[in-house]
């Protein structure tokens, strides 16, 4: 059902909903737009809709070509909008959930794209808050870039900022959503344009890898260990890049490239990574369904010649890193995830363990304590006993006939000195 958007613009079909509102197709006096209808309770809230205008001018001066631009904010009665380009494609999450991860190559082109539009944010003094896959939209009518890539752009600038005011954010309380969130956010320092590098250095990570560098459990485990521990290396990726995505992934923010920095070197780097294959790593805690080489019943059922996992690749169970804010919670149509979160407690982030904790396994490699591995233990520790077994039962036998052989000397029956029976 349509509805009017002000006096200029009318919302005609539903694209998705989130926590921060509702997403519409919608019609302008220019064309087609896309209709961020925030929630009512935030459009009544006086001191958010005062900030709503003051970022006014701010984001209508936000122009790249790598930025979804914002054309209008609208207030008007209880209708609270952002009206912004209508861009035909999908986001990155739907892209990354059909494929799991992306070839080196196209990662990298999507990302140094997302950089770009963030280098003219910053300059502008815009800071994103929540650079994410579900906030990078990939224009499927556009040309195709290195890898393949469609050309990646930006949106929903401003609406973490809009929503973080301090009546909903004290000192408890965290805006973004936990895989993607700074180091020093999570410790309560303002958000600086560092912190929008080290959430695009996650979504790299992601995209390559699969998950994400600190991602899985509990939302305050995550936010724990963006603190206390180092990210673990993906095998099969140039130095060069490690290096790179390292450096964004610093504790430190001033330790970080800048946006522009960091779009020029991955620029830099696309040459060396093209036809390079997407990577074969394991998600730390994911377990594979069933050992290599094990034969289940759904694969032989599948495989009449009995070829089982040695005629096709075993099914692996496959989890996404990001976790969802709200535990039992359906992912929205849009995945929009802004919600405050509780910030740990000093003594929690103390208690947790500190160094690398996620390490990637090889691609079919049991997790450390899980079920594969105990039984793989167990079959080691089996086939020891046996050995074991053999070589004792060879020693006793040895000395049983050394023994009965006395001294060693053989003496023939019923020789002198010796009687043939007792």
């Amino acid at each position: 059902m349509a509805r009017k958007i002000g006096s200029r613009y009318t919302a005609n079909q539903i694209l998705g909903r989130g926590s921060a509102g509702t997403v519409w197709f919608g019609e302008g006096p220019d064309g087609p737009v896309a209709v961020k209808l925030l929630r009512e309770d935030l459009a009544s809230d006086q001191e958010l809709v005062g900030r709503f205008v003051q970022e006014r001018t701010a984001l209508l001066g936000l122009e790249h070509p790598n930025v979804v631009s914002v054309r209008d904010l609208v207030v008007d009665g209880n209708d609270l909008a952002l009206v912004m380009d209508l861009v035909r494609g999908t986001d990155l999450r739907t892209r990354l959930e059909r494929e799991r991860r992306l070839a080196p190559e196209a990662a990298v082109a999507i990302v140094a794209d997302v950089a770009d539009g963030l280098a003219a944010a910053h300059a502008a003094g815009v800071v994103h808050r929540d650079v994410k896959p579900e906030n990078v939209l990939l224009d499927m009518e556009g040309p195709l870039g290195p890898g393949g890539a469609h050309p990646a752009l930006l949106t929903d600038f401003g609406v973490a900022k809009l929503i973080d005011s301090p009546k909903r954010t004290r000192a408890t309380k965290i805006i973004g959503t936990p895989d993607y969130l700074a180091p020093e956010i999570v410790e309560g320092l303002p958000p600086r344009a560092a912190v929008d590098i080290y959430a695009l250095a996650t979504v790299l990570y992601e995209l390559l890898a699969g998950f994400t560098p600190f991602g899985g459990g509990h939302p305050g485990a995550v936010l724990r260990r963006h603190v206390t521990e180092t990210v673990a290396p993906l095998p099969g990726i140039p130095d060069e890049l490690w290096r790179l995505i390292v450096q964004c992934l610093a504790k430190a923010p001033a330790s970080r490239l800048r946006a522009s920095e960091l779009g020029a070197r991955l620029r830099e780097l696309q040459p060396m990574l093209a036809g390079m294959p997407a990577l074969d790593v394991d998600e730390p805690g994911a377990e594979p369904s069933q050992e290599a080489g094990e034969e289940s019943s759904s694969d032989r059922s599948a495989d009449p010649a009995g070829g089982g996992a040695a005629g096709g690749a075993v099914e692996r169970v496959r989890r996404r890193g990001a976790v969802p804010l709200v535990p039992g919670a359906k992912p929205d149509s849009n995945r929009d995830t802004h919600t405050s979160m509780r910030v740990p407690a000093p003594d929690e982030l103390a208690g947790g363990a500190r160094g690398t904790a996620r390490v990637p396994r090889a691609a079919g490699a049991p997790r450390p304590g899980s079920a594969a591995r105990h039984r793989a233990a167990a079959r080691r520790r089996r086939v020891t006993l046996g050995v074991a077994g053999v070589v004792v039962a060879g020693v006793l036998g040895a000395g049983v006939w050394w023994a009965s052989s006395g001294d060693g000397t053989d003496v023939a029956p019923g020789a002198p000195g010796q009687s043939a029976s007792p």
